[in-house]
C-alpha cells in the first residue's frame, strides 16, 4: 500500500482544489455552514421558543454540530465518489477504497479548522482547560475509522445501486434530529418518563455516542462515560473491519457495473 500513498495524496489535494477552486475564502466557507446553523437553532430553540436552557447554548451546539458534520458530509462525498470517479476506476489499476478514503480524509479540513475556532472559545468561556481535551485525538482517530468504514460501505453499494445516495440523504435528515445535537437526549420530556427511550435513541442510533463523547469532551471538560468510551472504540473498529471486508468483496466488478 506504501507505493499508494503519492496517489491517495493527489486524490485528496484533488478534492480539496475542487471544493476551493475560485473561493476567495477557501476552508473558511466550511466553517459559514455549522456557525449559520448554531446561530439558527440557538436563537429559535433557546430566546425565541424557549425550548432548551442550556448555559453557553452556542459552544453545546457546535460541540455535537462538528462531529455531525463530519460524518453526514464524508458519507454522502464518498457514496458518489466512485461514480464521479469512474473513469480512473476503470482504467487504472489501484486500491480502489483510496477513492472513497480521500473524500473522508478531505473532511477532516473543516473539522479541523472548526476545532481550532471552538476550543479556545470552550476554554475560555467554559473553563474547560482539563487535560481531558487531549481525549480528542483518539475520539477523532475512532471517528474518522468508524465513518470510513461506512462511506467504503456506501460508496461500493451505490457502484452497484444508484438508489443508494437518495436514501442516505433522506436517511441522514431524520437522524439529525434524534443524535442529541440541540439537546441532549435524556434530557427530553418524554425520556424522562420513559427512560428506555433515551437509551434506544443512544445506543440505536450510530453516531449519537461519537456526539456525547465529543460534548462531554468539549462542552463539559470532562472524559466521556466508560460506556461510551467502550462504544466509541469497538464502533471504530467493527465499523472500518466491516467496511473494508464488504468494499473488498464487491469491488471486483465495479469495471462492469460503473
Amino acid at each position: 500500500m506504501g507505493r499508494y500513498n503519492y496517489l491517495f495524496s493527489q486524490l485528496v489535494r484533488r478534492e480539496l482544489r475542487q471544493k476551493y477552486k475560485g473561493s476567495a475564502l477557501g476552508v473558511l466557507w466550511y466553517l459559514v455552514n455549522p456557525l449559520v446553523l448554531m446561530a439558527v437553532y440557538g436563537v429559535m430553540l433557546g430566546p425565541l421558543l424557549k425550548a432548551v436552557n442550556y448555559q453557553d447554548y452556542p459552544i453545546f451546539i457546535l460541540a455535537g454540530l462538528l462531529v455531525w458534520l463530519f460524518f453526514s458530509q464524508s458519507l454522502l462525498a464518498a457514496a458518489t465518489s466512485l461514480v464521479e470517479q469512474s473513469s480512473l476506476v476503470s482504467k487504472v489499476r489501484f486500491p480502489r477504497a483510496t477513492v472513497p478514503a480521500s473524500t473522508v480524509a478531505v473532511q477532516l479540513v473543516p473539522l479541523m479548522a472548526m476545532l481550532a475556532i471552538l476550543l479556545p472559545v470552550a476554554v475560555i468561556v467554559r473553563g474547560n482547560g482539563s487535560p481531558s481535551l487531549l481525549l480528542l485525538a483518539p475520539l477523532i482517530v475512532c471517528l474518522f475509522a468508524f465513518t470510513l468504514g461506512l462511506a467504503l460501505v456506501a460508496a461500493v453499494l451505490h457502484a452497484y445501486f444508484r438508489d443508494v445516495q437518495p436514501v442516505l440523504t433522506a436517511t441522514l435528515l431524520p437522524l439529525f434530529f434524534a443524535s442529541g445535537i440541540l439537546f441532549r437526549l435524556q434530557g427530553l420530556p418524554g425520556v424522562r418518563s420513559h427512560e428506555w427511550i433515551g437509551t434506544l435513541l443512544r445506543w440505536v442510533n450510530p453516531i449519537a455516542p461519537f456526539i456525547e463523547a465529543a460534548r462531554s469532551v468539549i462542552y463539559d471538560g470532562r472524559a466521556p462515560a466508560a460506556l461510551t468510551a467502550v462504544y466509541v472504540t469497538c464502533a471504530g473498529a467493527i465499523a472500518l473491519g466491516l467496511g473494508v471486508v464488504v468494499f473488498r468483496r464487491l469491488e471486483r466488478e465495479l469495471v462492469v457495473v460503473l
